[in-house]
């Protein structure tokens, strides 16, 4: 029995539920920064006062990825909807107008009654046409 206990205990796959390891590799990184310092040594009578200056190596946070933490330019574009200035309403009543004047001037009789709504239309295109619609 002792002997089957040891041999279910060696012969387990219990490595296979432990986390993934690789001897001898590491994933710490530490990153240095050079700070210039600057220290105002104050003088006396006899000897004048001096800044004494030395450059300071110091640790800081590593970037993750540089590219991530770069800055984002932006640029702001207007966009102008067209808009369309086509408007011919002045030359459509003026036509109108015109065209119903001739009609009527140039019609006799019972003709009246369908050639000045005839030139009102047709004076009314044409002088929507010429108005730039």
């Amino acid at each position: 029995m002792k002997l089957a206990l040891a041999a279910v205990l060696l012969l387990n796959p219990l490595a296979v539920l432990a986390d993934d390891y690789q001897a001898g590799y590491s994933t710490s990184r530490t990153c240095f920064k050079t700070e210039y310092r600057e220290e105002y040594v104050p003088g006396t009578i006899d000897s004048p006062g001096f800044v004494k200056s030395w450059n300071e190596t110091v640790e800081v946070p590593c970037q993750e990825n540089p590219v991530a933490n770069a800055p984002v330019y932006r640029r702001h574009v207007t966009v102008y909807n067209e808009v369309d200035e086509n408007d011919c309403s002045d030359g459509a009543a003026i036509g109108a107008l015109l065209g119903g004047g001739l009609a009527g001037y140039g019609s006799q009789g019972k003709g009246r009654w369908w050639a000045i709504p005839a030139g009102i239309i047709g004076g009314s295109v044409i002088g929507c046409s010429l108005d730039g619609g």
